[in-house]
């Protein structure tokens, strides 16, 4: 930690007193950090192994014919997590630093007051998809309960709330559990995904070819929008990269965090993609359940994957939508973390996922995922521009946590650029993540150096 680019060389008590919050949200020093390097990768290798990424895969493949073949698929997926492993080395840097977690950061940019606002913006999406993911492992687990039952018990709501409550009961020791979780499930995965890979390759491996690998494909509007899409399935979590740095042990250069985020979500991400399509291309059948069921001639193949899929929810969630929204809660409400990660649990537990996973839901959710999605590119942009060229990676993190000092109140400049990049993401949605961010950066940069230089806040001012 250099005292030449951070003036955070402060007690963690001073902190805590000064701002009345819970100590999972003082900066984290040395002393606190649990995860090494390899437990780091194995969190975003179980990320990045879930049904939704290989429902992504499979999207590539429709009806039998490919809007990608498999070059164009990996030069469009390599091309895509180059731009997030270097995002998360950018973002996460000033939470590897200080020790500082995401919803204290956006003070630096919004205010304490305008930080309420876009916190919110990546905690309550993720409290829905906590309850979504967990609905779709709840029901993976009744499958296995009624196969093992023999048809004796079937009731999803009751697996689904004991799929809550493990995940709860596993949230209450934070990263400590997400380090053994991740690793656990990641090996578990990635072993049944190289079983189903290697019957794709002997058994299908003719079709495969036909209908992915020789395929024309696009080069024009479809392989760029896949690598927005790409990166939407990341937008919200290298957004909140702070959460995770400031766990990850000490002495790791900005390069060698770059490559612990690049070489799990190529190997996870790169994996699960190739054999979503690979499915589609063997099967002509989009869904990776049903797919499997085909490819995988087996009694036991129900159980297989419902494993596979209850699993792979657990993976993402304690990773991407516990966490955030718990820090979320905790910084508002001051509660404690154990008490925030629990009313976490249970708002994702009443957000009636049941109802979002129904065929006459699709529509509405998809309109969710693009509306908070458009505020996901500016939020980062914003974020980006204050540290790196407004600031110079010069923070006092004390004054982040002063809810009277130089950070009260909210940055209009902050809150203005996000609404006029998100307005801008809306003219092309499949574009929608890159407008985003160019247009809320350059709308921020200006906002700052002339519409708000010599703007006050009523308790401060957010610029130096």
């Amino acid at each position: 930690m250099s005292t030449n680019t951070e003036s955070n060389v402060i007690k963690e008590t001073q902190i805590q007193h000064a701002a009345g919050v819970d100590e999972s949200l003082i900066p984290k020093t040395e002393k606190g950090r649990t995860v090494g390097p390899i437990d780091y990768m194995f969190m975003w290798i179980g990320d990045g192994v879930n049904l939704g990424n290989m429902t992504l895969g499979a999207s590539l493949v429709v009806a039998g014919i490919a809007t990608l073949n498999m070059f164009q698929t990996f030069a469009a997926a390599i091309i895509a997590i180059g731009i997030i492993s270097t995002i998360f080395a950018l973002n996460d840097r000033l939470g590897y630093r200080t020790g500082i977690p995401y919803v204290v950061q956006l003070r630096m940019s919004f205010g304490v007051k305008g930080s309420v606002i876009s916190s919110l913006l990546r905690g309550i999406p993720a409290i829905v998809w906590y309850g979504f993911q967990s609905w779709i492992g709840g029901t993976a687990l009744n499958e296995i309960a009624k196969i093992l039952t023999g048809g004796a018990f079937d009731n999803v709501f009751i697996c689904f709330v004991l799929l809550q409550l493990v995940q709860i009961g596993l949230s209450l020791y934070g990263f400590h559990a997400i380090k053994w979780v991740e690793s656990l499930t990641s090996i578990v995965i990635m072993l049944a995904l190289v079983y189903v890979f290697g019957v794709l390759l002997t058994s299908h491996s003719t079709v495969i070819a036909e209908k992915w690998i020789q395929a024309k494909g696009s080069w024009g509007l479809p392989f760029f929008a896949f690598i927005m899409m790409f990166m939407g399935n990341y937008a919200a979590i290298f957004l909140s990269a702070a959460d995770y740095s400031r766990e990850l042990k000490s002495g790791i250069s900005d390069a060698k965090r770059g490559f612990l985020y690049f070489m799990p979500i190529l190997i996870a991400y790169g994996f699960v993609l190739a054999i979503g399509a690979m499915l589609a291309s063997a099967t002509g059948i989009s869904n990776p359940v049903k797919a499997f069921a085909i490819v995988v001639n087996n009694p036991y193949i129900t159980v297989f994957v419902s494993a596979f899929i209850v699993m792979g929810a657990i993976a993402v969630n304690m990773v991407a939508n516990i966490i955030p929204p718990t820090y979320v809660i905790t910084l508002i409400t001051k509660l404690k973390y154990k008490v925030a990660v629990t009313i976490t649990g249970l708002l994702a537990l009443c957000s009636f996922p049941w109802v979002l996973v129904q065929d006459s839901s699709a529509k509405g959710l998809g309109m969710f995922i693009l509306i908070y999605s458009a505020f996901l590119g500016p939020i980062v942009s914003i974020l980006l521009i204050e540290y790196y060229i407004l600031r110079k990676q010069k923070v006092n993190v004390a004054d982040l946590y002063e809810e009277d000092g130089p950070f009260a109140g909210y940055n209009p400049a902050a809150v203005l650029a996000m609404l006029i990049g998100a307005g801008a993401a809306f003219t092309k949605v499949e574009l929608a993540w890159i407008i985003g961010v160019v247009v809320a950066g350059i709308a921020y940069i200006l906002l700052m150096k002339f519409a708000f230089k010599d703007s006050k806040f009523k308790k401060g001012t957010i610029f130096e």
